[in-house]
């Protein structure tokens, strides 16, 4: 079946769900007390990482992770996890509840470190790579970790503060001599024996399982608390919203054959984010697909990685998908085996999708959205959809309920724009001994999201903007996502961001930090009209900066609108 805007779905969504939710399916629902709500679950989950990283063995001798020429399969990781896993419980005394750290780039070891604690029933605590010494030695002291995973970069940035933390570490791939105490994970993982098992540790869905930080955009970062069922399910939702697309797509999805190519994807953002963890990570463990690793993210390594592994997807925020439309490197690479074209994390212009279409025909693209304290998935849009919705981030899986509310917490009607709340067995626990934040960010199992959406007749959220940066110009709401997506569709165009500009009589008025396409020309005027044609005047910027180099991201890929704004305004 060809797909175009124009094509009707070939199933309802109420067909869709009851269909595969139904008795006896592998989309069951099931009835759970959670935290002391009854909630729709998915009834088929693995009940933690533990089951699942024993599932993965199953896969035997097929490649899971390539980092550069370096090739580990689903045997040898397994083996390397259960190894390590005794380790943690027999040499460093960690017990069912202990923060195990991990703070590294994406390498192999950082895979193993994970599931290891995870089957050692210890919470994993992902930190982010990027921070600096300070915020690493936040992290680890708020977590009251352990014991610490670190990659040779992250140990030189903590060498000085090393005395001071309470938890022992392990480095992996350091060079030269290493501080006294801190033992080589080489050594301490020596070599695994053929028959090596995991170590007898019982585990129940509700059990603590990971501490994921926010992206702490603003003040000190959080760390979301999350359980086995939260990232075990997010398993199941991924799964789902293959299946449901391709019923609604009318080309229904099947389970590979065990002779069928093997599945591949490009990792191009962090481990340390959900994304890259729940739902890149976890999911090719299950699923015996093939990851392959970027030792840091550039569009022309990425195309050379697709055209060597036969990668089949690639994705991560908008706008690596978009470097690597605009690579010069794009018609030079054989990227015939990509399949599928995943993104998330920050709005997606209506553009892109325009542009996969016309590079990538026949690729249909998928758009997600989901937060830390959503262990990810929470609605996803693909298929017929995503080409007749491009710009919603689809409808909620079936465990999962949400709502649009004003600022007393009230629901509002439908196409309404307020604070997204969201419900369901996906939601964290709350943030780590935090009870206040976590008491103002979830109420009675709602999650604030903290992002401006509306909700159409059939469920599809649309994602107006983050709360904190929509701009008030004399009474008049802009939503900085609808600006930036006029200003993509501009040929010159490459990146975009729009922040406000303080003024004493409006309060803001719109400001824009743009960045062209190499060779590309335009002018503040010239764009000014782009967007005078499509939007309200109100909404165009009176003021635009132009920038060579790449604007400030989080590891999420969402642009720091606060560096934006220190630089250019304040």
């Amino acid at each position: 079946m060809t797909m175009t805007r124009d094509t009707e779905p070939a199933m309802s969504w109420p067909a869709v769900e009851a269909s595969l939710t139904a008795t006896g399916q592998m989309f069951e629902l099931a009835s759970a007390e959670v935290r002391g709500e009854q909630l729709r679950v998915w009834k088929n989950a693995p009940a933690s990482l533990r089951d699942l990283i024993e599932l993965s063995r199953l896969h035997g001798e097929k490649t899971f992770v390539v980092y550069e020429d370096e090739r580990t399969t689903f045997e040898e990781h397994f083996r390397q996890v259960a190894t390590l896993s005794h380790r943690l419980i027999d040499d460093y005394g960690v017990a069912k509840g202990d923060r195990v750290a991990i703070a590294m780039r994406n390498l192999p070891e950082w895979s193993v470190a994970f599931w290891a604690a995870a089957a050692a029933g210890a919470v994993v605590v992902p930190l982010n790579a990027w921070w600096t010494a300070p915020e690493l030695v936040y992290g680890l002291a708020d977590s009251g970790s352990k014991v610490a995973f670190v990659d040779g970069e992250r140990l030189d940035r903590l060498a000085a503060e090393l005395p001071t933390l309470d938890l022992e570490v392990v480095v992996a791939r350091a060079e030269g001599v290493v501080p006294s105490g801190v033992a080589r994970y080489e050594q301490v993982i020596g070599d695994p024996a053929s028959d090596v098992a995991l170590p007898p540790v019982t585990l129940e869905p509700e059990d603590d399982a990971t501490i994921f930080y926010t992206s702490g955009t603003t003040g000190a970062p959080k760390g979301a608390l999350g359980t086995h069922r939260n990232i075990c399910g997010n398993l199941i939702s991924l799964a789902y919203t293959r299946f449901a697309a391709g019923l609604r797509s009318g080309t229904p999805a099947e389970t590979p054959a065990p002779d069928a190519p093997q599945q591949s994807s490009l990792l191009s953002v962090p481990f340390f984010h959900a994304t890259g963890c729940h739902s890149v990570l976890v999911a090719n463990a299950a699923l015996g697909g093939k990851l392959v690793l970027m030792r840091k993210w550039n569009p022309e390594r990425a195309l050379e990685l697709i055209e060597r592994e036969h990668v089949s997807m690639f994705g991560g925020v908008p706008t690596m998908v978009w470097q690597v439309l605009q690579s010069p490197d794009f018609g030079k690479r054989d990227i015939s085996s990509v399949t599928s074209v995943g993104y998330g994390g920050a709005p997606a212009p209506p553009e892109l999708v325009r542009r996969i279409e016309e590079l990538l025909p026949g690729r249909v693209p998928s758009n997600g959205y989901g937060l830390t304290e959503t262990s990810s998935v929470t609605t996803m849009n693909a298929g017929i959809d995503y080409l007749q919705r491009p710009d919603s981030v689809g409808r909620p899986v079936p465990v999962v309920d949400v709502q649009v509310v004003d600022d007393d917490g009230r629901a509002l009607p439908v196409g309404e724009v307020g604070e997204l709340w969201i419900r369901g067995p996906n939601i964290v626990k709350g943030y780590w001994n935090k009870p206040e934040a976590t008491a103002a960010t979830i109420t009675d199992g709602w999650l604030h999201s903290g992002d401006l959406a509306r909700i159409d007749e059939e469920g599809f959220v649309y994602i107006v903007d983050r709360a904190k940066d929509m701009l008030i110009r004399g009474g008049e709401n802009v939503y900085c996502a609808e600006v930036e997506a006029a200003l993509f569709e501009h040929p010159a165009v490459y990146d975009a961001a729009v922040i406000g500009i303080p003024h004493h009589e409006l309060g803001e008025e719109v400001g824009a930090v743009v960045r062209l396409k190499d060779g590309a020309t335009t002018s503040d005027d010239e764009l000014r009209r782009h967007v005078a044609d499509r939007l309200a005047a109100f909404k165009v910027p009176v003021r635009v900066w132009f920038v060579t180099e790449e604007l400030p991201r989080n590891p999420a890929g969402k642009v720091l609108k606060r560096e934006l704004r220190d630089r250019f305004v304040n």
